[in-house]
């Protein structure tokens, strides 16, 4: 079949294009940003496409031209400037389906959320309830597979996230360490996929894709640090106060496009717990999902994981020392410091001169410390910041060559920022 998975992308939806092109299928992935996966699956028709943009109908005609079946793995956690998630959930959903039923698609696969359910306050909730409705309330061959925690090798948003906490030297602080989670193994979720597509598998149905195992978020985190190989370590429970207030700030980061995982619907998620129930599933697809035990015990970890739970804090603490590094400098030598400036330099060069460059310098300053600060520039002024660090130390060398041995290091400073800009270079993508 030739198969259209929308978020081809994303964490799930890179399993399942794995899984269908391994099974002979002709596989079309739809995505926002490309070019890494086009590097690591070539063998993919590759569709560039923003689905809050695409809804009407006749948005969709091109993209559905020859397909057979569609799996919707498309998703957001919560609306910023970079998602919407009636957009994403409902509207583009819905103008797909529209098109789908138009030419002549018949099979739609949607991986929705374990635990949606009417009354939970979260729009993320509200927006995949009425998602999976669009898609009931068409004449197309429509399976909903909700899957519960999802699990697997690579890790991204929540799962990352769990992953930095079980990496946490001697104490880890949880928020609702007690709540019941269920989760689920990718190879599950992408079987399940694999079975929905069948002709033979009834449509019209919603399963649930969770473990039969009810687990806490404590005791995935301490399994997950034994999976790790590291000693154990204490959980202490963070305050609900506490988790509000980081739900909170990382809202606000997310205004410079810092999509954390942090956020207020993450938190009510987890506060809520995340269950389902698999009976369904295994009556109707022959699919009992693995516990935490047995998928863990299937995926060895080696030291990339030790080294990715290990960074995984020291990231966002790297990108905002070298944001605040940069913006403190300009600012400092603009105000305070800047007489000091001019009389560094003075002796070698004319006063206007010395005051133009004293001046520049600070506002390229201000300006690498505002760029790494906001994600879509970050690498941008992460890499400005290595080549006017290089320049800094040159015409240091050449202006005043006896800073070097200065007792406060003024040059020998910079080296130690230009290596944590290149480590946060070297680990600064999400998936």
């Amino acid at each position: 079949m030739r198969v259209l998975v929308l978020g081809g992308n994303g964490l799930i939806g890179s399993y399942v294009v794995a899984r269908l092109h391994a099974d002979g299928h002709q596989v079309v992935a739809l995505g926002r940003n490309l070019d890494a996966a086009r590097r690591r699956m070539p063998w993919v028709h590759w569709v560039r496409a923003d689905l809050r943009l695409m809804r009407t109908p006749a948005d969709w005609t091109t993209v559905v031209i020859g397909v057979d079946a569609v799996v919707n793995c498309a998703g957001a956690l919560q609306d910023s400037l970079q998602d919407d998630l009636a957009a994403v959930h409902v509207e583009a959903a819905a103008a797909l389906y529209q098109a789908c039923e138009q030419a002549g698609v018949r099979r739609v696969v949607l991986i929705s959320a374990a635990g949606v359910a009417p009354g939970r306050a979260t729009r993320f909730n509200d927006t995949k309830l009425a998602g999976e409705a669009a898609l009931k309330h068409t004449t197309l061959e429509w399976l909903i597979l909700r899957p519960g925690l999802v699990l697997a090798p690579a890790a991204y948003g929540g799962t990352a996230l769990l992953r930095g906490l079980a990496g946490a030297p001697g104490v880890v602080a949880l928020a609702y360490p007690a709540s019941p989670v269920q989760v689920v193994s990718i190879d599950d979720v992408v079987e399940a996929v694999a079975r929905a597509l069948l002709p033979a598998t009834r449509p019209g149905q919603t399963f649930d894709l969770v473990s039969p195992e009810v687990t806490s978020l404590q005791q995935i985190v301490l399994a997950l640090r034994a999976w790790l190989g590291l000693k154990a370590a204490v959980v202490v429970a963070a305050p609900d106060w506490l988790a509000k207030i980081a739900g909170r700030i990382s809202d606000g980061l997310a205004v410079l496009g810092w999509r954390s995982p942090m956020r207020t619907t993450s938190i009510a998620q987890l506060a809520a717990g995340v269950r389902g129930d698999p009976a369904l599933a295994k009556e109707a697809l022959g699919l009992e999902p693995r516990t935490l035990e047995v998928l863990l015990a299937g995926w060895p970890s080696g030291v990339q994981e030790r080294w990715f739970a290990r960074l995984y804090f020291i990231k966002p603490a790297a990108i905002a020392t070298l944001a605040v590094y940069w913006a403190a400098s300009g600012l400092i030598s603009l105000t305070v410091g800047f007489t000091a400036a001019i009389q560094a330099l003075s002796p070698r060069l004319p006063h206007a001169v010395v005051a133009a460059l004293v001046v520049g310098g600070s506002l390229i300053d201000l300006a690498i410390g505002a760029c790494i600060a906001v994600r879509r520039t970050s690498m941008f002024g992460l890499r400005s910041g290595l080549l006017v660090s290089a320049a800094y130390l040159v015409a240091g060398t050449v202006l005043r060559s006896d800073l070097w041995s200065d007792p406060f290091g003024p040059l020998l400073k910079i080296l130690p920022a230009a290596l944590l800009a290149i480590v946060a270079l070297a680990i600064m993508e999400d998936r």
